[in-house]
């Protein structure tokens, strides 16, 4: 015991600096362990992540008060301490300070949040994660069709909130508005064709059209947007081979690609049913005259 207070009188700075590691890894013990314990007892998914953020930087913020506490000896000098930090970091950290300030930005102004579904930088996804640094994502498109995921965990500096748009497709109105086209051949029942797509459409999509009508009333209230329509609409186009239907739609955001094929397939047995009234149409080619062709057999061939 003797030798160890030796020690200490002979290497004071040296006990100062394990005593400032056992602070620190004693809070980050703490924050760890917090994390753990919110982790089993709240089962919500939300909540849980929500209460788990709020430890982290609840604990960023006490190991900041203990640092300037055990170097300064008070808390006076803090802001003395931050200019002179800021001022000699801000060139080379500077998009580690904007990837920190992004993420502030995004908290408060709930730019997005884990959940939503999100492109930013060129990059499309569902945000898992949202910390001080990164917002990481689960990838969607790229080489797979429609808006499946690709396997792909991408993580993005929170800078990039400052550096361009962020579309979100799901904040505020989780709904998206979807079309496709149907060639209908010419000489079809074209009455029976917009019967059959429209009712087929309104009864598939009655479920989102409905949810979506009061979220959009709300959108309305808060933005300065003008009303637009939420049920299935239909769009004729004459063209050179048919007659070309347009079914316009509203969609939850995360069941485009389902919906489109649930469509599609109910349509096509509805014309089926039809006995030729409607036909579907396909690229074409329409022999007007064979040029007349003369031959004659009794001029000689010279060899």
């Amino acid at each position: 015991m003797e030798y160890f207070e030796n020690l200490i009188n002979e290497f004071p700075f040296l006990w100062s600096i394990m005593k400032f590691l056992i602070i620190i890894l004693f809070v980050f013990f703490i924050i760890n362990y917090l994390r753990k314990y919110l982790k089993k007892k709240i089962p919500n998914l939300t909540v849980r992540y929500k209460s788990q953020k709020g430890v982290e930087i609840i604990g960023y913020i006490v190991l900041l008060i203990i640092i300037i506490i055990y170097f300064t000896g008070t808390i006076k000098d803090f802001t003395v301490i931050i200019g002179l930090f800021t001022a000699g970091l801000a060139f080379t950290l500077q998009e580690l300070i904007l990837s920190i300030a992004g993420s502030v930005y995004i908290f408060l102004v709930k730019v997005y949040t884990p959940g939503d579904r999100i492109e930013i930088n060129g990059i499309k996804g569902d945000v898992i994660d949202v910390d001080s640094i990164y917002t990481t994502m689960m990838e969607i498109g790229q080489w797979v069709n429609s808006d499946n995921y690709t396997g792909r965990i991408v993580k993005l500096s929170n800078a990039f909130v400052f550096k361009g748009p962020v579309y979100n497709y799901s904040q505020d109105f989780p709904f998206i508005w979807d079309e496709f086209n149907l060639p209908i051949r010419y000489g079809s029942n074209i009455d029976l064709a917009k019967s059959i797509i429209i009712k087929t459409a309104t009864e598939t999509l009655s479920e989102y059209t409905m949810n979506s009508k009061a979220q959009w009333n709300a959108v309305v209230n808060k933005y300065y947007i003008e009303d637009a329509q939420v049920d299935p609409t239909l769009a004729i186009t004459l063209t050179d081979n048919w007659i070309q239907f347009n079914l316009r739609y509203i969609v939850d955001f995360k069941k485009r690609r389902l919906t489109k094929h649930v469509l599609h397939d109910k349509i096509r047995k509805e014309i089926e049913k039809t006995n030729d009234a409607v036909i579907l149409a396909s690229t074409t080619l329409e022999v007007i005259k064979i040029p007349d062709v003369k031959i004659d057999l009794k001029t000689p061939i010279n060899t």
